[in-house]
């Protein structure tokens, strides 16, 4: 469903001196450049291999794509960096960044998406990864990261901003319910509290399979201080998007999430869905003309299971 950007640059869109500089950091000439697809930033996302042989990947953007993409690419850069060897992530080889352009270099990893809907085997693999991960993490190796309460709270507060100007085309359920879920996603912003660096932007998209099996979870931009079982949580958002899997289940069944407080994880889910159902009226950030369509279908794929969790049958 994350269709992506549609105006996203290439390697060989970048100006010369970011070119040089990512050669540099490879110490080889680039000879060849794939563009990847995937993700919603407008820069570059390219697999790159170099004359002697060398491959790598290379993202890179400045303002003129987007406003806010360098900072996340500088945020992305500082977290990987404090990723330790053993965590299932690309390593980061080097960072140019010249005020305006900021280029991140790293390994590079053979693998692909997993499928959606997701296939039974995969979503295992990268369930069980994200639990692996969780362990690597904890405590944090990043100690001034923010804590997920900080990085989510205004998000969360969604609902809030609904209820206040409500779009013509909110569902009508939701309408109906904007007091028990404003109660909601504030106790899923209590609940965020842990010392696990979390990813918190864990979907199809961000993951690679290799052959071997192995899962690769990539894009680190928002990293942050919370619970072991955020992750796992936040990835069956995507799962319950693609539809094909009893998520209820797949939470009951995982040894991350199975005995966290279900107050607390219906929270979660209600803070985010009022992200989604506010973000989603918002007009397009510059460069990214896709990721209002995704964060309404995420809403629309995660009201019905808030309401479900809440004990309300009836969407109506």
């Amino acid at each position: 469903m994350a269709s992506g950007t549609k105006t996203r640059i290439g390697w060989a869109d970048l100006p010369d001196h970011v070119r040089a500089e990512v050669q540099r950091i490879l110490r080889g000439t680039v000879v060849e450049a794939v563009s990847q697809s995937g993700g919603f930033s407008p820069g570059t996302a390219d697999r790159i291999r170099t004359a002697d042989g060398r491959r790598a990947f290379v993202k890179a953007v400045s303002p003129a794509q987007n406003d806010r993409s360098p900072q996340l690419h500088r945020q992305e850069a500082r977290n990987a960096a404090a990723l330790p060897g053993h965590a299932p992530a690309p390593r980061l080889l080097g960072c140019y960044d010249d005020g305006d352009w900021v280029a991140l270099v790293f390994t590079d990893v053979d693998g692909r998406h997993p499928a959606t809907p997701w296939f039974d085997a995969e979503l295992d693999a990268v369930l069980t990864t994200l639990e692996t991960m969780a362990t690597a993490l904890t405590p944090s190796p990043l100690a001034d990261a923010p804590t997920a309460a900080e990085l989510l709270g205004d998000d969360f507060a969604g609902w809030r901003r609904i209820a206040v100007d409500p779009p013509a085309d909110l569902d009508p359920w939701a309408r109906a319910h904007l007091d028990e879920l404003r109660t909601a996603a504030d106790r899923g912003v209590v609940a965020l509290a842990g010392d696990t660096l979390c990813h918190v932007d864990v979907r199809a998209d961000n993951l690679l399979l290799g052959a071997d099996g192995t899962v690769s979870v990539v894009d680190w931009p928002w990293a942050c201080r919370g619970p072991a079982w955020l992750d796992t949580a936040l990835l069956l958002v995507n799962v319950r998007l693609h539809g094909g899997h009893d998520t209820e289940a797949l939470l009951r069944g995982r040894g991350v999430t199975a005995d966290v407080d279900p107050d607390d994880l219906t929270g979660v889910y209600a803070g985010l869905a009022g992200f989604f159902t506010d973000a989603a009226r918002q007009p397009p950030p510059t460069g990214i003309p896709t990721v209002r369509a995704f964060q309404r279908a995420q809403a629309d794929a995660l009201l019905p299971w808030v309401a479900q969790r809440l004990g309300w049958r009836s969407r109506s």
